[in-house]
């Protein structure tokens, strides 16, 4: 599929929520134009650069998004909140005339559905205690806690991780092997 992609420092995966603020005229047509034919973007971490540069290096695992609300903010900037859909690969790359990054992406298969192993059950409950954050409340996340996707889905948006360790968190289609990652990360964070 031929999709916007915006670059980001920040990750977003399947059935995760995160606010964005638009201001570049690239990216309020590009919002225009997704909400016009009711379509989505790919939003790609930053490999260098920065989020409002034309010449920004990304990574090619990121998610596929829809707008699920948008209000004018305060400071007159648009706000919209996406939640991701499906992670993808970006296979092609190139430039719109308006500097918007364009590709050619390709859904990844699903991870498996299972459950949170007993030796990881601690993870929940970080989890939980995340989820209590004003800001992330805000986005009213629906999360199965018994879902390991779902537990290490969250946990890698959530946790202060440095983004080369989290989009090594992304790439993962083992969900179990995410977990046990998190759960080593989590060991050396304390």
């Amino acid at each position: 599929m031929h999709v916007p992609l915006f670059p980001l420092n920040s990750i977003i995966l399947p059935r995760g929520r995160i606010p964005l603020q638009l201001f570049e005229p690239r990216y309020v047509d590009m919002l225009t134009r997704c909400l016009k034919e009711d379509r989505g973007f790919v939003v790609v971490l930053l490999r260098e650069g920065l989020e409002t540069s034309t010449a920004a290096a990304f990574y090619d695992i990121g998610t596929y998004v829809r707008i699920v609300d948008f209000q004018q903010m305060d400071n007159g900037l648009l706000g919209i909140t996406v939640e991701g859909e499906a992670k993808v690969t970006v296979v092609k790359t190139w430039k719109a005339p308006d500097g918007l990054n364009m590709g050619d992406a390709e859904v990844l298969l699903d991870e498996v559905d299972l459950p949170v192993p007993l030796a990881f059950s601690e993870l929940p409950v970080v989890l939980r205690a995340l989820l209590k954050h004003p800001v992330v409340n805000e986005l009213e996340m629906k999360v199965n806690f018994e879902d390991a996707r779902e537990v290490g889905w969250r946990l890698t948006e959530l946790l202060p991780l440095d983004k080369q360790e989290k989009q090594k968190l992304v790439e993962l289609q083992d969900p179990i092997e995410r977990l046990n990652r998190l759960h080593a990360l989590l060991e050396a964070l304390e």
